[in-house]
């Protein structure tokens, strides 16, 4: 649907997550949109870690594509977005205006993995709700035109994952932020992922969230981090599931601090 729909589109918009901006690509886009005009956009920034939030805008810029951190739930960073679609279709409209067209207005396509926020860009972007909106993936299920404005319309598209992950560490991270169907997933194996990630990254974190030392295997950890919270389940064993669970909320709600799980 998406390639039958390019060649009607001037600009493809394409939202990733500042947490995993690298795995949260799909990279079916980059050959789908060579063309055309590239606007990146690194949502949910707020979660991101500011040092590596730049490092990665200016990885993008230097990709030929122009970049801003928004977050779509907030509204930071929207009203810029205007100004940068001018931008990055200035050659296309100084083109139409040469051959007599005026006020058409751009078309944008926008594109992005599951989860990422694209139907909450949208409506912020047009202030109202033109789309369902959800915190789980597979939430858009079709493509719809929407008319911002007399200079742009957007293209909504659902969210799709590449068939297969060559990438194991990829198919992790995305499983981290949400992009995959956690009823899945095994949770306790993810969590321990997750705190490997973070032991090397940011070890300090889970030490002063929780209040607990790193032991010697990351299901120790977990152990550690579930009686901490008092997660036991009727037979007074550890509910290892409920400590996962709040170590991933915890990690997908920013409360463990801004993390960025990638370098440019």
């Amino acid at each position: 649907m998406m390639q039958e729909n390019i060649k009607l589109i001037d600009l493809v918009i394409e939202l990733v997550d500042a947490r995993v901006p690298l795995s949260s690509r799909n990279p079916d886009i980059n050959e789908l949109g060579k063309n055309k005009a590239r606007i990146v956009l690194l949502n949910k920034a707020d979660l991101g870690d500011p040092v590596y939030n730049g490092q990665w805008m200016n990885f993008f810029k230097g990709q030929g594509a122009y970049a801003l951190e928004i977050n779509a739930k907030t509204g930071a960073g929207i009203k810029a977005i205007n100004d940068l679609v001018q931008e990055a279709c200035r050659e296309k409209l100084e083109r139409d205006r040469k051959r007599g067209i005026v006020n058409r207005p751009v078309r944008a396509m926008v594109v992005g993995i599951p989860n990422v926020g694209k139907s909450t860009f949208i409506n912020s972007f047009a202030g109202k709700a033109c789309t369902r909106t959800g915190n789980k993936p597979g939430v858009t299920k079709g493509k719809q035109w929407i008319r911002l404005n007399r200079s742009l319309e957007l293209l909504d598209t659902p969210g799709i994952l590449w068939p297969k992950f060559e990438d194991r560490e990829v198919g992790m991270r995305l499983a981290f932020i949400g992009s995959m169907n956690d009823e899945v997933i095994i949770r306790e194996e993810l969590a321990c992922d997750l705190l490997g990630c973070l032991q090397e990254l940011y070890p300090e974190a889970v030490c002063e969230r929780f209040g607990i030392r790193w032991q010697r295997t990351f299901a120790e950890t977990l152990e550690e981090i579930a009686r901490g919270r008092g997660c036991y389940n009727k037979g007074e064993n550890l509910d290892l599931k409920k400590a996962s669970d709040i170590l991933l909320d915890d990690f997908r709600s920013g409360r463990l601090g801004r993390m960025t799980l990638e370098r440019p």
